[in-house]
């Protein structure tokens, strides 16, 4: 089973406003929920699940390490914990969720560690998130490929990262793209506005559809009931050839995500 292609990202969700948002986007259609030991909502997450219903087993439910707990003695247990907070024996994939070179890191443990967990049955898949190539290669070379689910990085029209997701397709590895939208500074480019008018869509809509004609899986958040309805309709939107190429055209480097001393050397 590969990763869903579409999910619902809980980035800066907290308390009630995940536990909404989780809810709705389950009664709505939803099925893949993305968070992270980092986000510190886990437990809303948990709650949310547990009170809407849904079977865990149609669920495919993301986790992801943080950097304070990559040592030996923390590892597992930081895992387990999460296990805990999202009331659940295993979750579907667990992420190294930054790779912090500059903390000096060494790629090698910390991927051994996750495939114990792995071996251990905390979890069913395993990956990484913003990992340059030279350290997916480092990853690679540590657990072999076939372990690596996944490589889940921003991407957005304004980034399109096309070196690293180029490298990512040759090893087979799925892409996981975050911050498809921007931050919401794709809503109102002018090519994006024209083409949603054509197809009588959002464009949110066509953001999310040029990823997931890419290839990319996406997990955008919403708060909104509507919007979360509106975003999974990007599934039911084709862009032709010559409106993905106008995206293409789109690359201008726009990083926004790049925190440090956790964040790699960017490819180019």
């Amino acid at each position: 089973m590969r990763i869903p292609q579409f999910g619902l990202g809980t980035f800066r969700l907290k308390d009630q406003a995940v536990i909404d948002s989780v809810k709705t986007a389950l009664e709505v259609g939803y099925r893949a929920i993305d968070t992270a030991q980092v986000y510190e909502n886990e437990a809303a997450v948990g709650q949310a699940i547990a009170e809407s219903g849904v079977a865990r087993q149609d669920l495919f439910l993301t986790t992801k390490i943080w950097v304070d707990n990559f040592a030996e003695d923390k590892f597992i247990s930081s895992l387990k914990d999460s296990l805990q907070k999202l009331r659940t024996d295993t979750v579907d994939l667990t992420l190294i969720h930054w790779p912090a070179p500059a903390l000096g890191v060494s790629i090698p443990s910390v991927m051994q560690l996750l495939l114990e967990a792995k071996q251990q049955g905390l979890t069913k898949k395993i990956g990484i998130s913003n990992f340059n190539i030279a350290l997916t290669q480092q990853a690679i070379d540590s657990i072999g490929v076939e372990h690596i689910a996944t490589n889940q990085i921003e991407l957005s029209p304004y980034l399109q990262n096309r070196t690293l997701v180029n490298f990512l397709r040759e090893q087979n590895i799925d892409v996981t793209s975050y911050m498809t939208l921007a931050y919401g500074k794709v809503l109102q480019d002018p090519t994006l506005v024209e083409i949603a008018a054509q197809h009588q869509a959002t464009t949110a809509q066509v953001a999310l559809a040029w990823a997931l004609q890419n290839g990319f899986a996406v997990i955008p958040s919403s708060t909104k009931r509507e919007n979360l309805i509106s975003n999974l309709k990007a599934q039911d939107l084709t862009l032709s050839a010559e409106e993905m190429q106008l995206i293409a055209q789109l690359e201008r480097n726009g990083r926004e995500v790049s925190p440090e001393p956790f964040a790699p050397e960017w490819d180019k």
